[in-house]
């Protein structure tokens, strides 16, 4: 049967060979539904394209867009920051914003829900934000209900979509070569989590700087992250634990930069006399600390704009044919230098800081 993109509950339910109620239950998601009925249901509805349309028919006669923003990011300064940012343009523009954490079972997206609740509202288009945006299961079920969408940060490779982001790797190399051209020969970096590709791209950077400098890459300066404060604690206090510590630490974000700060400080240590620290996207954390932190300024309420502004004239467009085109935008980055980073210690300051380092954890 051809997608009826005017199809009906009823139409739903004469497909499904149920019940116009058994359809409104299915979308409630009431647990009173068989599990082969409910799939014969959703089955009907991915033919027929049919999506209930309840926040458009009491808001008629309004212009503005029904735009999600779906979300699974350990980084609550940056979704503050994005959050603020599409709330912003929403309002500049007269859209609508309606954010959900997508289901999560056994840490995956729990695609047949995020579908599901897709069809059972008047969302038109929608952002996916990093790292669900490097999840290609996910876009293929986007590309499968056949809602307009941008993702922020996308992946590389097999991405064809729409797409708004920075240079994570020339940013992340170009603030690792600013480390290295204050005269620091160890510059250790806290990555972050393996499954982003932000993560990926920053480490890439951080390799390039080193292999620019002609410094070898050492296994041991790289510490593993998740992007949370207590993630870089931990992996500072690794870093500091070497037999020969680094004495400039770049951290795949502020979140970690910030956890790192608080590490050094808790071994006796000074930031930036010590150690220097810098970390990757400017949110008010890496202003709110001391030392304000050295950083690389990632627009985010610029990207999440951005993306609305992408969205609402990807679904008001009246030319299917650009309507259909995939754009993505690659914003500017900048390097902020503020306190946390200095030349480092001659030798003998080297050595003291490895003794004070013992100190504080013989106490």
């Amino acid at each position: 049967m051809a997608k009826n993109k005017t199809a009906t509950i009823k139409e739903v339910a004469k497909l499904a060979n149920v019940s116009h109620m058994t359809v409104s239950r299915v979308l409630n998601n009431r647990t009173d539904v068989k599990s082969t009925t409910r799939k014969r249901v959703m089955e009907a509805i991915r033919e027929l394209n049919y999506r209930p349309n309840i926040m458009a028919r009491n808001l008629a006669g309004r212009s503005g867009v029904f735009i999600g923003l779906i979300y699974n990011n350990p980084s609550h300064a940056y979704l503050s920051n994005f959050l603020l940012g599409a709330l912003d343009m929403c309002r500049e523009g007269g859209h609508y914003l309606i954010v959900e954490e997508p289901f999560i079972d056994d840490e995956m997206v729990n695609l047949d829900g995020l579908e599901k609740r897709f069809l059972d509202t008047s969302i038109q288009a929608l952002i996916v934000v990093p790292p669900l945006s490097d999840n290609p299961k996910l876009i293929e079920t986007l590309e499968r209900v056949e809602i307009p969408f941008v993702c922020v940060s996308p992946r590389e490779v097999n991405y064809n979509g729409d797409g708004v982001r920075i240079d994570d790797r020339a940013a992340a190399s170009e603030i690792t070569d600013y480390l290295f051209k204050l005269g620091h020969e160890r510059v250790a970096h806290i990555a972050g989590p393996n499954d982003h590709l932000s993560s990926e791209l920053r480490r890439r950077g951080f390799e390039d700087a080193c292999k620019l400098q002609n410094k070898p890459i050492d296994g041991e300066l790289v510490a593993q992250g998740d992007y949370t404060y207590v993630s870089g604690m931990h992996a500072m206090r690794k870093l500091l634990s070497l037999k020969n510590p680094p004495t400039a630490i770049f951290a795949c974000n502020d979140d970690m930069a910030v956890g790192a700060l608080a590490a050094i400080h808790q071994a006796g240590l000074q930031v930036p006399q010590d150690i220097s620290v810098v970390g990757f996207d400017d949110t008010e954390n890496a202003s709110a600390v001391w030392p304000p932190l050295t950083t690389v300024r990632q627009p985010i309420r610029e990207m999440a704009g951005t993306a609305i502004k992408m969205l609402a004239k990807k679904v008001s467009n009246s030319d299917p044919d650009d309507a259909a085109g995939t754009v993505t935008q690659t914003l500017d980055y900048e390097i902020v230098v503020r306190e946390s980073t200095a030349p480092p210690k001659d030798k003998d300051g080297g050595s003291s800081q490895k003794m004070a380092f013992d100190a504080s954890v013989a106490d």
